[in-house]
């Protein structure tokens, strides 16, 4: 009896979220949208399905219906280019705001500044005259080497649905449609557009797709991306289960839906299955469609809809007219402090010997070690970038922030990586790959020297590791988790001559941290943290701000650690060219490449982890980290106390409610990120020992203390039956269990689910 109960409610939950997708913006002008198609003919509607330019799919002129116009990419506006080309125009006005990346804003851990980052966002593309911002991209962070680890959020789906609902809010409320991308489990960048990933609905239900879900139902996104490659056979722009099914069927979604560049493969599968805009070409969704609908191959009816599925967006949407846009500097001060805001609150401390906040009345010599304190992260990889109206370095913001309180000796250390095309690709034979490698060694031995001298003369050493854009970049993952450039045996011999290193790692993915974190007296991420990201750091190290940062990812002791890695899962052979590198270099067709890529290697991806992705593996596996999912230090202590319940025994339709206090037990005001992890003690199904359900980021004073509460719908608590093919409770016992990362938990109580 008590599963029948839960099953009517299960069913009454589910048939809320779908009939809410009647409230949406989307379905608002419908009678408009009815008399607009009826106004339209054949050639018109097919004319709206691919692209018309780079970053522009058409509208009717004849009827009103202005063109649409896409923003990529998804932390910063790109600037403008060329109609049908990638050569930019070379305006000045169209230098935006750099706001830090992906795993940045998800170091935040706050939903609040996900939404003023979709506000800032959207107010930029409003004044370039934009639609719809290509972002947020909210793909799981499967594997630690991932290229785009730093422009996705988290490994974690709670914590990225959080965020991505939190975005896309932001975006829209601000007159621009988001895009979710990319839909879906483009979780790898090597092989994307060949891969095919094979994985199991409850890991792909209860995993990779709840970001999407989340920005779908509780935020109304307009738009999807579908992603390059295959899921369980079926290309993503093409995929039933995945468009139609899950995503129009299930969650109620009424917008559009466009492929990613190049990443169309059929115009029948396409059309019926739910892909709406072809892009950026027609060679599939143009003259092709037209003879299919021709023919009878595709009912005209289907037209009629994914005509309707854009018109929604585009009525929702209120078009900037020409004469309006880009008229003003895109980077604006209002959206630069928002920059500042997220940036400051995603520095994560790892490591503080009492070395931290820096000591200025001692007036030190402070030595700036690494490329990386003075490189620019707005560009320098394959894919999305911005042309910044500003960025300040570190080594700008240590500058700024200190002054004449000390004096800064800033040496170079090591030769950075750049982004080489030609070698990447075949361009450049083994004769000269070796050439310039040994002329590399010699550069980066003589800057070595030059740093060690600084750092024989310093009171302190701030030694900027880590990665730049060029080493993780779109279109290709690293080939391991090792810091670039000799960075490891750079620090060796900085701490032969001064011993107080503190470390700055700057980069959006995890690091092989084995040698840097025991020679580290302090250790620090701070991202690509965008324009004001030298500010914002510069303000943690002297003591202004203290850091608030928990990692969105865990950084393991290996990378054979890393649930992929162990199981053999990843990688899945040779990289071959990439398809969005093809469209940009616009070589032979990509069906002809795809075709013979295919026949030399399958390139599947089997996801034999199933649920255990980042640090469900390592807590469940007992297997020992670097540093935990959720860790972060600060200047000051956190003191956790007196746990409650509102309950002790829960039903399908009930919430958890947890009450504890929560003091700061030192001088300094700080942010704790309090986290909440369910573990089940007695259940029916295998489920990973702890999972993220709740967390919140609280600002307290000096010696504040304040009572905490965080609520866990039990509908949040299901899992996906297979056999069933829905959503479920497994009724157990349950331990809540509240701390300051999943490895450290301060409070425990066990409840039931009845």
């Amino acid at each position: 009896m008590k599963t029948i109960c839960f099953l009517l409610v299960n069913f009454f939950i589910l048939g809320c979220k779908v009939g809410d997708a009647q409230h949406s913006a989307l379905l608002q002008n419908e009678a408009k949208v009815d008399s607009l198609i009826q106004l339209m003919t054949l050639e018109e509607k097919i004319n709206m399905l691919h692209g018309k330019h780079m970053f522009v799919s058409a509208g009717v002129e004849r009827l009103g219906i202005a063109d649409m116009k896409y923003a990529d990419g998804p932390f910063g506006i790109r600037e403008e280019l060329q109609p049908d080309g990638w050569m930019p125009l070379g305006w000045e006005n169209d230098k935006a705001t750099f706001f830090p990346t992906g795993s940045a804003l998800a170091a935040t851990w706050s939903g609040e500044l996900a939404y003023d980052y979709g506000t800032g966002m959207a107010r930029e593309a409003r004044l370039r005259g934009k639609d719809m911002i290509l972002g947020p991209a909210i793909n799981i962070q499967r594997i630690p080497t991932g290229g785009r680890t730093y422009e996705y959020l988290s490994e974690d789906p709670f914590l990225s649905a959080a965020l991505a609902v939190g975005y896309t809010k932001g975006v829209q409320d601000n007159g621009v449609a988001a895009c979710l991308k990319h839909y879906a489990l483009n979780n790898q960048e090597n092989n994307r557009g060949t891969v095919d990933v094979i994985i199991g609905q409850r890991a792909m239900r209860e995993i990779y797709l709840p970001p999407f879900r989340a920005a779908v139902q509780e935020a109304d996104a307009f738009g999807v991306m579908a992603a390059y490659n295959k899921v369980n056979g079926w290309w993503c722009a093409e995929n039933d289960v995945l468009l139609n099914q899950i995503l129009r069927n299930e969650w109620g979604f009424a917008g559009l839906v466009v492929s990613d560049w190049n990443g169309t493969h059929s115009t029948v599968a396409s059309i019926n299955n739910g892909l709406n805009v072809e892009m950026p070409t027609k060679k599939y969704l143009g003259q092709a469609l037209l003879d299919s609908v021709k023919t009878g191959k595709v009912p005209v009816e289907i037209i009629d809809q994914r005509v309707r599925e854009i018109l929604r967006v585009r009525l929702a949407v209120k078009p900037v007219p020409e004469e309006k846009a880009n008229i003003e500097m895109t980077s604006q001060p209002p959206q630069q402090k928002i920059a500042y805001d997220i940036a400051s609150k995603s520095i994560v401390l790892l490591k503080n010997e009492g070395v931290l906040p820096l000591n200025l009345d001692k007036k030190l010599i402070i030595a700036v070690i690494g490329d990386n304190a003075e490189q620019k992260m707005a560009n320098g990889g394959i894919g999305a970038g911005v042309k910044a109206l500003y960025e300040v370095s570190p080594l700008e913001g240590l500058k700024n922030k200190i002054g004449n309180q000390a004096e800064i000796v800033y040496a170079k250390g090591y030769v950075p990586e750049v982004l080489d095309w030609a070698r990447l690709y075949g361009g450049k034979s083994k004769e000269q790959i070796e050439k310039e490698d040994q002329e590399k060694a010699i550069r980066n031995e003589k800057l070595n020297e030059e740093a060690v001298a600084v750092a024989a003369k310093a009171d302190i050493v701030l030694f900027f590791a880590g990665n730049n854009r060029a080493v993780e970049t779109e279109a290709s993952d690293r080939k391991d988790m090792m810091l670039p450039s000799g960075q490891d045996d750079l620090i060796r011999k900085l701490a032969e001559v001064n011993s107080i290193i503190v470390t700055i790692l700057v980069s959006g993915a995890p690091n092989d941290l084995t040698i840097v974190k025991p020679l580290s007296k302090a250790l620090l991420i701070s991202w690509f943290n965008g324009t004001e990201g030298g500010n914002a750091l510069a303000d943690v190290l002297v003591g202004n701000i203290s850091p608030g940062g928990r990692l969105p990812f865990t950084l393991p002791i290996k990378l054979q650690d890393s649930p992929a890695y162990a199981l053999g899962n990843y990688p899945q052979g040779v990289k071959n060219k990439d398809v969005f590198v093809d469209l940009v270099e616009d070589t032979e067709s990509q069906s002809q490449k795809t075709k013979s890529l295919n026949n030399e290697d399958p390139n599947t991806a089997y996801y034999s982890e199933e649920s255990l992705v980042g640090y469900r593996w390592y807590d469940t596996k007992d297997i020992p980290v670097m540093y935990p999912f959720g860790y972060g230090l600060t200047y000051t202590t956190f003191s956790y106390s007196g746990l409650s319940t509102n309950k002790d025994k829960y039903s399908a339709g009930d919430t958890i409610e947890v009450m504890f206090s929560l003091e700061n037990a030192g001088a300094v005001e700080a942010d704790e990120v309090v986290q909440l992890y369910i573990h089940r003690i007695n259940p029916s199904v295998d489920w990973p020992n702890k999972e993220l359900k709740a967390f919140k980021r609280i600002t307290f004073k000096p010696e504040e203390s304040k009572k905490v509460s965080l609520s866990i719908p039990v509908k949040d608590l299901m899992y996906w039956d297979e056999p069933s093919g829905n959503w479920q409770v497994d009724l157990c016992d349950i331990e809540v269990m509240v701390g300051a990362s999943v490895s450290d938990i301060k409070l425990k109580k066990t409840v039931s689910l009845r």
